[in-house]
């Protein structure tokens, strides 16, 4: 089977969806939807297909770069520059050109606004043409931007033109219904795949939630993220928190700034988890925290949710998520507006001084976790999906 995945070659969800097919034997292509001309170091066994590229990559040994080797990065970022300014359209004829040699089996989008419209335009040029189509929405790619009378349009002429629709909240299969979804809607699975349990044990570190010292936060703050206000509800917490220490992963400048003021003023220790943290490592810093605390204004499941429930972190979460698919409000978690302040430091003062409520939600979410996110249940699912796909073309 030869599979042709477009998607963005520097993600770590692009990584961890594909790992789940790459034991197959299948022959497995990724055309980048932005042109960054750089790979996830844990993509393996595929193809993937840049403009130019720098000699320097951290890629995986077993993957296969195409495009124009360039004698550094920032040269390939130049001639990536000047190419996208004077011809804006040479992906999408880029694109069509592979799908047209290639010739795959199943053509695969992972994300809406970048993979998803970028296909649709290669569509056109093939004059539609094209084999069994996959779209999967990521996070915010319907229930945030279908707001919007721009990409609501072209999410529309999207959903009517796949054949089928992936996506991991139930919430994304009733949106896709009202945007006019003509295709066939596939098993809701996480995007980012679950944990093998058998690894997760390694990581584990046994200590009771109501005996751990630690909180982790979820450091990103723009368009969606919302680690500022975080930071405030925290500041209304600070009497709770003279025995705390704070993590915070996936910071940028602005948040890391705040952070600095946030020490310096009340003397509560803070530690900023460095990016690129490997995610065994990210898994033991959820494992010493007694919650895990992630606010933006749109999200699918959130990553870190799923990490705070395989780790017995109690997660604090925006209600714009569709996390309360997995976790119940005020049970193993508790659901929040994400600029609500007060009502997010409410939460945080419940879960800091309820030892039963964090105890409780670690047994009740460990069970959710072995039901729904053994990775070997999962990927043995995504393999049937596409091999059902592949026979049916047929």
């Amino acid at each position: 089977m030869k599979i042709l995945v477009i998607a963005m070659s520097n993600s770590i969800h692009t990584a961890r969806w594909l790992s789940q097919i790459v034991d197959q034997g299948w022959d497995i292509h990724l055309f980048p939807s932005y042109d960054v001309g750089s790979v996830r170091p844990e993509l393996t066994n595929v193809t993937v297909y840049h403009s130019f590229i720098g000699r320097l990559t951290h890629a995986h040994p077993s993957v296969k770069q195409k495009g124009i080797y360039v004698w550094s990065e920032f040269v390939a970022l130049f001639f990536r520059e000047i190419t996208r300014r004077i011809y804006p359209h040479y992906r999408v004829i880029k694109l069509a050109r592979l799908i047209k040699k290639l010739k795959p089996d199943i053509v695969h989008t992972l994300e809406m606004q970048g993979a998803g419209y970028l296909t649709m335009e290669a569509k056109k040029l093939l004059k539609g043409n094209l084999p069994p189509w996959i779209v999967t929405t990521w996070g915010s790619d319907i229930y945030y931007f279908g707001q919007f009378k721009d990409h609501a349009k072209k999410i529309r002429s999207l959903l009517k033109q796949c054949d089928y629709y992936h996506c991991e909240c139930e919430r994304d299969i009733k949106l896709a219904h009202k945007f006019g979804l003509k295709g066939i809607s596939l098993p809701v699975l996480p995007d980012s795949g679950g944990f093998y349990l058998d690894k997760l044990a390694k990581v584990q570190q046994n200590i009771k939630p109501s005996n751990r010292k630690y909180i982790i936060v979820k450091g990103y703050h723009g368009w969606a993220g919302r680690a500022l206000v975080a930071l405030k509800a925290l500041e209304l917490c600070v009497e709770e928190l003279r025995n705390f220490h704070i993590f915070i992963y996936s910071s940028d400048i602005v948040v890391r700034i705040a952070a600095n003021k946030f020490k310096s003023q009340y003397k509560i220790p803070i530690t900023i988890i460095p990016a690129g943290t490997e995610h065994d490592k990210m898994l033991k810093f959820f494992g010493q925290s007694r919650i895990a605390i992630g606010l933006s204004i749109s999200d699918g499941i959130s990553t870190m949710v799923l990490e705070a429930m395989a780790m017995g972190t109690f997660p604090i979460q925006s209600n714009t998520s569709c996390a309360n698919e997995w976790i119940k409000d005020g049970q193993t978690g508790i659901l929040v507006p994400p600029e609500d302040i007060k009502k997010i430091s409410k939460a945080i003062k419940h879960a800091l001084s309820d030892d039963p409520l964090v105890d409780n939600a670690a047994i009740l979410n460990a069970k959710v976790v072995k039901s729904r996110l053994d990775q070997n249940k999962l990927s043995k699912e995504v393999v049937a999906i596409y091999d059902k796909i592949y026979k049916e073309s047929k």
